[in-house]
Order: structure tokens, then sequence, then C-alpha cells
């Protein structure tokens, strides 16, 4: 029988399976009723192992192959079919044509896109990336801000970040402020860690969002956004003092 690249990929991947670790994922990702995770299943495999297999078979994999992997019940699975599309999109021979088809791909399956790993490894570098140079394009991130779904929300943020890179700050505190009275707290984080990456690059731009936000922000979020101020200036804030 003829082994499709989708079947190599698979069986490279549970190559490195390692059943020790499933419990310790569940843990960490939140798996158990009521939390965000709920469900989820995982194979045990370590992050670094996927990246071979992304390695080993991006340029030979095709998008249609992807499906099965973005639909499985299995985190690592979902991952890796993610990690294909950074990848290709990413590949130099990639052209405007298939940057647009991965991005559409990545858009048209985004209720799998359903952790903070899977959003936070990947959005930056499909959705931002492509959105870099397209700006009247971005409105597709007021729309996910605006969601009920919690990764949807998340996408939003952190996609942000291919824009930060390039100094572009305007988007990332916009749909900061959507997400200002956010109730969950990796929203609070995403959103922290965002603006802590726009003070990073431009502390004034962060500071003057800051000014008139961080007494009503959750305490999470302004945690995030100022870990790196000097501690005096952190306190400060902390104690609504600014």
């Amino acid at each position: 029988m003829y082994d499709s690249t989708l079947e190599k990929t698979k069986e490279y991947l549970h190559s490195f399976i390692n059943e020790d670790k499933v419990k310790d994922y569940m843990r960490f990702f939140k798996t158990a009723q009521g939390e965000y995770g709920a469900g989820d299943k995982f194979l045990g495999v370590k992050m670094p192992d996927t990246r071979k297999v992304v390695k080993k078979f991006y340029k030979t994999i095709s998008i249609g192959e992807l499906k099965p992997l973005l639909y499985s019940k299995y985190h690592e699975e979902r991952m890796l079919a993610l990690l294909f599309l950074v990848a290709q999109f990413q590949d130099k021979k990639s052209d405007s044509e298939m940057r647009e088809i991965i991005y559409k791909t990545y858009i048209d399956n985004l209720t799998q896109v359903n952790s903070w790993d899977l959003v936070d490894v990947t959005a930056p570098h499909v959705i931002g990336a492509y959105l870099l140079d397209k700006k009247d394009s971005r409105k597709i991130l007021y729309k996910l801000a605006n969601k009920e779904s919690l990764w949807d929300k998340r996408v939003a943020i952190i996609s942000t970040f291919a824009f930060i890179r390039n100094n572009d700050y305007d988007d990332t505190l916009r749909i900061a402020d959507i997400l200002l009275d956010d109730k969950h707290d990796l929203i609070h984080k995403a959103v922290g860690w965002m603006l802590r990456e726009v003070g990073n690059r431009d502390l004034e731009a962060e500071t003057n969002f800051l000014q008139t936000r961080y007494k009503k922000m959750p305490r999470t979020m302004l945690r995030y956004a100022i870990e790196k101020f000097d501690e005096n200036l952190r306190k400060k804030y902390l104690k609504g003092m600014v």
C-alpha cells in the first residue's frame, strides 16, 4: 500500500510519543471538566520533537493533506498542522498567492486553534505576517476581538505581535482597549504581554495607553504590562499612584 506524506508524517510524530508526559500536559493545559482546555487529549510529544517533524516534511506535505491533523483530537497533531502552515508561509519559495492560501486556510479552520500555545506559536506568523502590509484588511482582528470565543480573542491580540515587531502599535492598542474589560485570565495575560512588548520598543506609547486605563485594568493584565518597568515605577502603578 502507498504511504502518503500524511501517513509518514503521523508515523514520525508518533515515534516521539512519551506516555509519561501525557498526565503532565493534561494538568498544564487545564483539561479537567470546567477548565479552559477541557477534553483535550495529548500524545506526550515534546515541542522540539514536533518541530523536527515539521522540518522533515513541510516541503512535501500539501495543504490539502493537513485537515485530518487540524481536526485531530490530539493537541500535538493540531499543533503540527499549524506549524506546517507557518513553515510553508515562511518558506522563501512561497509567493504572495501561496501565502494568501495559507492565511485563508488558517482563518477558515480557526476553530481548531483552540489552546493558548496553538495561538501564541502560530497566529503572529500567519495572520499577523499576512496582514503586516495590508492595513485595510486588519478589520478581521477587530471582528475576532469582539467574538465570544476565548481563542478568537486571543488570536486577535496575539496576531498583532507581528506588527509590534515592525514598530506598528496602533492595532495592538485599539484591540487592547476592546479587551480591557474581558473576564478571562488568559486574555488578561495576552493583552498585558502585548502591551509590554509595545513598551519594550516605545515606552512612551505604552505609558500613554496606561495613563488613563491602568487603574481599571485587571490586576494580572497590569502586572504583565509593567513587568519590565523600574521597580519603583512598577510599585507606583500597582498602588495607583502614577
